[in-house]
Formats: C-alpha cells, structure tokens, sequence
C-alpha cells in the first residue's frame, strides 16, 4: 500500500478503540507525521491514556509510559550510570531510562518538579539526552505525548511557558455525545467478556499486524512534498503577527493578549497545514488546512492578561476571533 493508504488504516484500526474521539485520533496521527510532541488535557476519563495507547499498540515502534509524580528524578526518566565492579573492563555502564523508545507517555506531565520537566524538555526539543556528561541519541522515531488534568491544580508544577512552546500542538479532550458513550460501554463490556486467552486461529483472526516504521518516514517525505503558496504564507504570518500587534486588528482583541505566539507557532502551522492538506488526499494547502489545524497549534502559545482571565476569555475564543478578523491573502 502507498503510504497514505497505510496512515488511513491506522486511523480506521485507532477509530475503533477510541469511541466518539475521532479529532484527537486525527490530530495525534497529524503530531506522528510531522516529527512533533503532542499535549493531551482533558478530564479525567476521556480517554487520553487510551489514545496514546490505541497509536502504539497499531506501530512496530516501541512503547513506555512515565507516571509523573512530585517525588520522580531525572535519572527515572533518563536513564543513569551504573557501577559495575572494580573487576570491569568498564567500571560504570549507562542504562537507558524509559525515554528511550519511540513513543513516551508522559502520564500526568505537570505533577513533576522543574528538575524533571527541564530533562524531559532536552529530549523534546534535542532527540538527545546528556548523562555524566556523555550524549546519547534518541531513536529516529521519537514522540512525547503527554497528558495533564485541567482541574487538579494542588501539588503540581504549572508547565513553563518555554516547555509549553515545545509542543508542536495541544490538543483537548471532552465529552463524546450520548450514542458514543453507549458504544464506550459495549467496548469496554466486549474487552471484558473477550479478555480470556486465545489461541490458534481465533488468535491469528485478531492479531493485524503492526505497521511499520518506514511507513511513517515515507509519509513525512510526501508531506514535505506538499506545496503551500505565497498566499498561505501571507496568511499565517498575518495570523501570527496578528497576536503580537493585536492592536492593529482592534481594541477588543488587544486588550486580551498579553504575550504573542513565537515563531515556533508559525513552524506549527506550516507543517500541520501541510500534513492537514496530504491527510485530506490533496497536494497543496488551503485556507481551510491552516484553520483546521490553528486552534491545536496556537492556543499553548498564547498569554492571556489579566482582563482576559477576569472576563473569562478562553485561547479557543480568542483565536476564533483573530481567525475572523486575519483577511485571507
């Protein structure tokens, strides 16, 4: 199969698992093809552990989940020098920690000290991590998706804003409507009843067979491929620095932003309109890619003030209103 009929299987083998969620499986698949870390919020229960697991389950790609707590070590994540005797060839040996697969679940991710988000921070943004001042290489397929609770604020590590910004797209997680959550409960209840051993073909009948690596990498060539015109360009610029001079675009929308969106926000959008467009079987990017993909890119990006915060103003809301005001080029 060519490579986008290979990611429309995975998304349909993902669709399965994760009832009445089909954006944030998209949006995950999106993160996955253009080499970027992914943050999960959402309530308890919706499903973002599962989603993270329904990718890695379907990939030949190796899996770890990291359960952040106000007590882990960077060593936890990372990995550390071991003493092996005085007897050894080589008295200490580096034993790779659980950052080291291919995609980490980073469960919980703002329960951790600074200490630890400044480690996980080096592997997001590098693909390397520095022990004993050695420098080990991450695999080429690499992927943080971490999650966090919005409404449990006591004893946790608000993210800084230098580490929000290395997400390439936030994403958030709500309610599925009343059907999906009956077809939720037939899932759940079907696993249950199904949990028992099988074997022999009834096995093999339900074991698919995991998609490979290389098909992620022959994904990413074609999105590099995608052309996006001029006038595309114009628009996110005009986007991006609409949030930065928000004055220009009126006193309503000025008065609400405090801090701008970097330039990695503008990196955001050109890559995920790109995947955007070859996701929906097209080879150049319209003005409909760049709004689909601008709420998940641009809404960890930007600082609210004060007024936005005492009137209740949310990122969503504002970035509807900047996508109104921001004339297409």
């Amino acid at each position: 199969m060519v490579p986008h009929e290979v990611i429309m299987n995975l998304r349909g083998r993902m669709a399965k698992d994760i009832i009445g969620q089909q954006d944030i499986v998209d949006k995950l698949l999106l993160a996955l093809l253009c080499n970027g870390n992914v943050l999960i919020e959402g309530l308890p229960g919706l499903a973002k552990t599962r989603a993270v697991k329904g990718l890695a389950k379907n990939l030949d790609a190796e899996f770890s989940r990291i359960q952040f707590t106000p007590d882990l070590l960077p060593a936890d994540i990372t990995g550390s020098e071991m003493y092996l005797g005085e007897t050894s060839a080589n008295r200490f040996e580096f034993q790779p920690g659980p950052i080291f697969a291919n995609l980490v679940l980073a469960d919980e991710v703002n329960r951790a000290p600074a200490k630890v988000q400044a480690a996980l921070l080096e592997a997001m943004e590098e693909r390397q991590i520095t022990v004993a001042n050695t420098t080990h290489e991450l695999p080429p397929l690499f992927m943080v998706m971490a999650t966090q609770n919005p409404i449990e604020q006591e004893g946790t590590y608000p993210l800084p804003e230098a580490q929000m910004d290395r997400f390439l797209m936030h994403l958030y997680i709500s309610y599925t409507d009343d059907l999906s959550e009956r077809e939720v409960i037939r899932l759940v209840r079907g696993e249950e009843l199904s949990g028992r051993p099988k074997s022999g073909p009834e096995e093999a009948k339900e074991k698919l067979p995991a998609i490979q690596q290389d098909a992620i990498f022959a994904a990413r060539d074609e999105i590099a491929a995608v052309t996006i015109p001029e006038a595309m360009e114009d628009y996110i610029v005009s986007l991006v620095a609409g949030t930065r001079r928000p004055k220009e675009l009126g006193a309503g929308l000025a008065k609400y932003i405090q801090v701008g969106v970097s330039p990695r926000g503008s990196i955001a959008l050109d890559k995920c309109s790109r995947a955007h467009a070859w996701f929906n079987d097209r080879n150049s990017v319209t003005p409909d890619d760049i709004r689909g993909v601008i709420n998940d890119c641009l809404r960890h990006r930007l600082v609210l003030s004060y007024e936005a915060q005492a009137d209740g103003v949310t990122c969503d809301e504002l970035i509807h209103m900047l996508v109104k005001l921001v004339p297409v080029a």
